[in-house]
């Protein structure tokens, strides 16, 4: 039954796909600005327009642009930039291991600190504890990405001079200096993921604790402490799994301010040249791909949220 579960999941990506690929096909086509006329200039003559259009493909009905685009994407194939030549397939796996770290990172701080400020607030519910752990969620909640990260910047980097204000250290190269560089770029990203992780595991542990089978539990003498980890935590971790699902595409799509604030070379920052120079084939890339990450999570969300709970019905 597990597999036609499955089966079903991966029957709605299909076309969940086909759309994400017109809709980032489409939203590119409204850029502003011309990409020809950026590299010819706007003292070109309509022969250099028209020749550079036809080397370029854009001479084509869109539809037909559309459909070789998507036929080429499908083959691993999404192109090479206006500007550089560079292949976009290339550029965008070298930027998207360099995201996936810092994202990675983001969603390890905000699961880590998330639950232990929820667990934290219901085991000393009422208390002073309780109350700042509520304000930390509702301020995490409200708080912009860049000016948490600008925050940290002047704190750490200008005024303590602790940390590094800008660079990337791939964890491979040296774990020391990843750790040193991602610090707070991923205490940015993940300042959002904390509060909505604490109000989700806060009101889900509430509804638990609630439950006759922890009642049960404390006539037979069971402590708060091991009614809380022992039976509670288990069940209410369900909608936090769901939670971290839908967390990675916010924090994927939040890496474009936060690389560009603390010069990263991953995706965000790539798509931010590549709008600017108007080098449409490379935002096409870039933007696929962060959908297509988007979708693949939140499949194995699905997948992972069934595995769990036995009372999901394959």
């Amino acid at each position: 039954m597990f597999f036609q579960f499955l089966l079903r999941r991966l029957l709605y990506v299909i076309p969940m796909v086909f759309v994400v690929t017109l809709v980032v096909y489409s939203l590119v086509l409204l850029i502003p600005g011309d990409p020809v006329l950026v590299l010819l200039g706007e003292n070109a003559t309509e022969e250099k327009i028209a020749e550079l259009k036809r080397q370029l493909g854009l001479d084509k009905p869109i539809i037909e642009q559309y459909f070789t685009w998507l036929s080429n994407a499908i083959q691993g194939d999404l192109g090479r930039s206006i500007f550089t030549g560079q292949s976009v397939s290339e550029a965008v796996a070298e930027r998207l291991a360099v995201s996936l770290q810092l994202v990675t990172a983001a969603i390890l701080i905000a699961v880590v600190v998330g639950m232990t400020l929820a667990i934290l607030s219901i085991y000393y519910a009422g208390t002073w504890i309780d109350y700042v752990v509520r304000f930390i969620s509702t301020l995490g909640v409200a708080v912009p990405h860049f000016l948490f990260a600008m925050f940290l910047v002047v704190l750490f980097s200008l005024k303590l001079k602790w940390l590094p204000a800008t660079g990337f250290t791939s964890i491979a190269e040296s774990p020391g200096g990843f750790l040193r560089d991602i610090t707070l770029p991923a205490l940015s990203l993940s300042l959002g993921g904390i509060a909505i992780i604490t109000r989700h595991l806060r009101s889900s542990l509430m509804e638990v604790l609630d439950a006759d089978y922890i009642r049960t539990a404390y006539s037979k003498g069971v402590s708060r402490w091991q009614a809380l980890f022992g039976h509670a935590l288990r069940n209410a971790m369900l909608p936090v799994v769901t939670t971290i699902g839908l967390m990675f595409g916010n924090t994927l799509g939040a890496t474009v301010v936060i690389e560009t604030i603390f010069a990263i070379p991953g995706l965000g920052q790539l798509a931010v040249g590549a709008i600017l120079q108007r080098d449409f084939t490379m935002v096409q890339g870039v933007v696929l791909v962060m959908f297509m990450m988007v979708v693949i999570i939140n499949f194995l969300t699905d997948i992972v949220y069934a595995l769990l709970d036995p009372r999901i019905e394959y």
